[in-house]
């Protein structure tokens, strides 16, 4: 590991906004980054580790405590127990678009719609990462981590990491703290091995955002143009970082989707976007010939959770794109109502405004607090 002078975290975050810290540590290694942890943890420093920034909304005061610049990379192809899938395993700073270019590159399937998505590897199971459907927790296998609680490095499947929409046991929920104190060190993702064939694609979701109309059975894309046209989609809603156009100076997506059960989400408008979130649990119920004595237990009609869009609460409640408060410097995205900007210098009192005036609006108009989506540093909403 490597004391360096601290940089503003205004230089190294999308939002642009936060003070240099007290202490900065750089680590380009696994061991480096463990040794700057154990010793963070042994001076009892208040604590957070940086990847690419993209996540990360900070206030703009300076933190007072030691930040570690996660700056691993790598990544190693290893063979799968499945027939026809390969496990990739990348280190915890690789850049999340690299490696999904890598795995388009080697015809591997699985996180191609999760192209362009900003920021590490080590982030992507925190939140359970995700986009058009495609979610990282239907390839993950494991990671390694290191908890603070012991100091020990541990290999931890991904069911024990409580993934959920957007969520983990990792994650730092606004107004909370992580079920289990940890930094990833790695990750292993398990993916189908395609080729130049490419796959079938499946999802409602992300055949809507291909355009790709009929019967998902109507044969297989390259990865390839996958990967473009995502790439493509998420660039129209500046959404791919850019540093000449402000409306990608933000952190992505500001607030979560709202997942609420399905009797509230019949409240909303019928053309508010939704999804279920629960899977069709139209399972098979085998009864031994043995056992069975005629009678067949009713099946339980089961309601799942429904995510709902909130871009489209946000515009619905008045707040259009590119809308401001006044003699401010922050914005909403011209492009993308779910993204808060930084035009130029906004601090980060200003942005926080700006969220709260929006959660205020949305929570009158439809009844639902929409939660922030990046890590807030030292910012209260």
């Amino acid at each position: 590991m490597t004391e360096i002078t601290p940089i503003p975290l205004a230089q190294l975050t999308t939002l642009r906004t936060g003070a240099a810290p007290e202490r900065m540590l750089d680590a380009t290694t696994t061991p480096d980054l463990v040794d700057a942890l154990r010793d963070t943890w042994a001076r009892g420093d208040e604590w957070f580790v940086l990847g690419g920034g993209s996540n990360l909304f900070a206030g703009d005061e300076s933190f007072y405590g030691t930040v570690i610049r996660v700056l691993t990379s790598g990544v190693e192809r290893l063979p799968s127990p499945h027939e026809g899938r390969v496990r990739v395993r990348a280190q915890a700073g690789h850049d999340w678009d690299a490696l999904v270019a890598y795995t388009v590159e080697q015809g591997l399937a699985g996180i191609e719609a999760m192209s362009g998505i900003p920021g590490t590897v080590g982030a992507a199971p925190v939140q359970n990462v995700g986009a058009y459907g495609q979610e990282i927790q239907s390839t993950l296998v494991e990671v390694e981590l290191i908890d603070e609680s012991t100091g020990e490095v541990s290999t931890v499947p991904a069911s024990e990491l409580g993934l959920g929409f957007r969520t983990s046991v990792l994650k730092h929920h606004y107004g909370g703290v992580p079920l289990r104190r940890a930094v990833i060190l790695s990750v292993t993702l398990d993916l189908a091995e395609v080729g130049d064939a490419g796959r079938i694609v499946r999802g409602d979701q992300l055949r809507r955002a291909l355009g790709l109309a009929g019967d998902a059975a109507e044969g297989a894309v390259p990865l390839g143009w996958v990967r473009e046209q995502i790439l493509r989609i998420r660039a129209e809603k500046g959404m791919l970082l850019n540093p000449e156009d402000p409306d990608t100076w933000s952190a992505g997506s500001f607030f979560q989707n709202a997942i609420v059960p399905e009797s509230v989400a019949l409240q909303l408008p019928p053309e508010c976007p939704r999804w279920p979130v629960a899977p069709d649990l139209d399972a098979v119920t085998v009864i031994p010939l043995g056992a069975y004595d005629g009678y067949i237990a009713p099946t339980q009609t089961v309601r799942s959770d429904v995510k709902v869009s909130a871009g489209w609460l946000i515009e619905h409640a008045g707040i259009s794109k590119g809308f401001r408060l006044p003699r401010s410097r922050a914005g909403v995205s011209t492009k993308h109502a779910l993204a808060l900007t930084n035009r130029g210098g906004a601090t980060a009192d200003e942005l926080a405004e700006l969220a709260r005036f929006i959660q205020a609006r949305v929570q009158a108009e439809f009844g639902l607090l929409l939660q922030p989506e990046p890590v807030l540093i030292d910012v209260e909403l």
